[in-house]
């Protein structure tokens, strides 16, 4: 019997250690290389693992990024009994917790 594979989408994680922190940065990143998609797609483009993407849109994150394939897309082992990958909070990911930005207190 083959290993079932599945993917850890980390692009959340990848603009959080570049410091873009806001989906709306990427919007017009996207539109300088000729990729037009709506604010409600770039979110869910963010914060969902993506069923199918566009080989365009994946060649200009990778180069918005400046990172490689494999630093956006991990390949994982599938959980036993599971299709799906289990749905999370909104920025639950490992790690990205670590590189939000603290809140300014002004005195």
């Amino acid at each position: 019997m083959t290993a079932k594979l599945d993917y850890r989408w980390k692009l959340r994680e990848l603009m959080a250690t570049r410091g873009m922190f806001s989906t709306t940065a990427l919007k017009p990143l996207l539109e300088e290389r000729g990729i037009s998609l709506s604010s409600s797609q770039v979110y869910r483009l963010v914060t969902e693992t993506p069923e199918r993407l566009s080989l365009k849109v994946l060649m200009a994150l990778i180069d918005i990024l400046g990172c490689q394939m494999e630093e956006l897309i991990e390949p994982v082992a599938a959980a036993r009994g599971s299709r799906q990958p289990q749905d999370k909070a909104v920025g639950a990911e490992a790690g990205v917790g670590d590189l939000r930005p603290k809140r300014a207190r002004i005195l």
